[in-house]
Parts: C-alpha cells; structure tokens; sequence
C-alpha cells in the first residue's frame, strides 16, 4: 500500500505534522510527501501523483482538501487514488464530518483497517472573473453572501496576522458591513426569489468554522442540503450564529433547510461563490450532486 501525503507548505502546524506525525507514519506504512510551495500547488501535485499511489492523504485544512480534490477530478481518466485527511487547518469542516482529529493513533488505525467510505462530491458549473464558464469540485460546502465575502477579505489580509486573527477580523468586518444579495434559486423540490444573508449547499454538516448548516447531512447519500437566511436582522443573526454552532436548527420563517441533489443560482447582481473556503467564480451558478463519487477514510 503506497501513501502519498500532500502536505499544505504554509501551515501553522507544519512542525506538529513533521515532528508527531512523520516519524511514526514512515516507520509503519510507504509513504512519500509532496509540500506544496505556492497556491494551487496541491491540485497540481494531486494530478500528478495520483496514478502512482493507493491512498493520497490531504494534510491541511479544506482549502488544501479543495484543491486536491479539484487536482483528482478535474482528469476524468487518471486513476483516483483513495482519499485520507489530516486536519491541520483552522476550520477543518470536513475532518470534522467525517469524525477525524489531529491525533496520529486514530490515523494510524484508519489507515491500518483501510476501510474507505463512498463519499458525495459536488460539481459546479459557473463564471470566472473575466465571465468565461468554468468548473469546480467541491467536498464540503459552497456558498454565496457572507461566506465568499469573508473569504475575499481573507485573502487581502495581511499573512502575518496568521489565518485564525485574519479569519476573525474578516468575519467580523462582513458581518457588519455586508447587505442581503438578492437571488433566484430553482433545485430539484423548488423555486425562491428575495434576498440573503447567506444561501449554502452542503454536503458535509458545517462551514466556517463548525457552524452547523446542515446537521442532518450525510455525505453518502446522494442528497445535498441546503440553508438559507434570508434578510434577518443583523443581531438576530449573530444570536442564530450562535444555535448554530451549537449543532441546532433554527425556527424562523426567514431561514430555511431543504434538500436536492441540483441548484441553479442566478442574480441580477455581481454575486462571488465559495466553496470550500475558497473563491470559485460568480453566478448564474448550476451545481450538482455527484453521488459516491471518491472513497474517503473516514471514522
């Protein structure tokens, strides 16, 4: 059994992973690390490597898990190695859903049993910045409003700052100064118009940090869940904020949960998309449910 790990170069917990993980992972199983050196770098060494290996193991948060995933299936005739993950990230969503820690024992075990699950992947259909079509991957979850307004801020902060005051003060600064995007969403059971917060289609349970959108989601089951906050008080949405965290829906005529394996998404505005914590592209927007798509070692 061959391992590739692709290890995010940037990552506050590098010396952790090289220091407690390494060591004893060499030592039991073949495996081979890739440190990626630039932005985007993942998806191309995921590309490159994946044919040549059994298990490729994501070592970073869910914008390194984005571009791996992206690098895997953007070839639809390279072989897609089996899927691993090692949360050294500040959110880590996706770890999180499938009951994954940074904890070397519990790695060591999955890969040990070498047991993958059939996991969900989500494809996007929609517009780079100069208004070309373009596809994406995603695994976890995409969304529009405050969610890519956040990500956008992220990115012109200032690197030193580290990723967890950089997210802090991005969020912080979105929530107060963000207006409700007007949309029109058809799915697969229905059809809205009117304004958002925040419209997000997941396919794990949480975004942003553990805030739980869709806790009744399963990420085999062929379905994506939904969530919608439409035009809620700014206040009443930071005491929902935090419900959600908390893992609980919320009852509100102005938030709604729904299911659909297809979402198509278009606005009379200028509106970006995230997805995995990373900017995709802007709407109109199709996605759809890519059912058991890659095996993934999960808890």
């Amino acid at each position: 059994m061959k391992i590739a790990i692709i290890l995010n170069g940037a990552s506050r917990k590098k010396k952790k992973f090289y220091s407690s993980f390494l060591q004893r992972l060499q030592q039991k199983f073949d495996c081979t690390i890739f440190e990626t050196k630039a932005v985007c770098h993942a998806s191309v060494l995921a590309a490159e490597v994946s044919e040549n290996f059994d298990i490729l193991i994501s070592a970073g948060g869910d914008g390194t898990l984005h571009e791996v995933i992206n690098g895997l299936l953007q070839n639809p005739l390279k072989k897609i190695p089996t899927l691993g993950v090692i949360p050294l990230g500040s959110g880590n969503d996706f770890a999180t859903a499938c009951g994954l820690s940074l904890d070397i024992d519990q790695l060591e075990e999955i890969l040990k049993k070498n047991q993958p699950q059939l996991t969900d992947v989500g494809k996007i259909f929609c517009f780079d910045e100069a208004g070309l079509p373009i596809e994406k991957y995603f695994i976890n979850a995409c969304s529009i409003g405050m969610g890519p307004a956040t990500v956008s801020r992220m990115k012109n902060s200032p690197k030193w700052q580290g990723a967890d005051l950089r997210y802090l003060k991005s969020i912080l600064q979105t929530f107060f100064s963000h207006q409700p995007e007007l949309l029109e969403v058809k799915s697969t059971n229905s059809e809205w118009k009117g304004r958002a917060r925040v419209f997000a289609v997941a396919n794990g349970k949480s975004f942003g940090n553990k805030i739980y959108i869709a806790p009744d989601a399963n990420l085999g089951d062929g379905v994506f869940n939904s969530f919608r906050a439409a035009e809620i008080p700014l206040f009443k949405f930071l005491l929902y904020l935090q419900r959600l965290k908390g893992k609980k829906k919320v009852k509100d005529d102005e938030i709604t949960y729904a299911t659909g394996d297809w979402f198509e998404i278009k606005s009379s505005q200028r509106v970006m998309l995230e997805a995995d914590g990373e900017l995709v592209g802007y709407l109109p927007a199709r996605i759809e449910i890519l059912p058991q798509k890659i095996r993934v070692l999960r808890k």
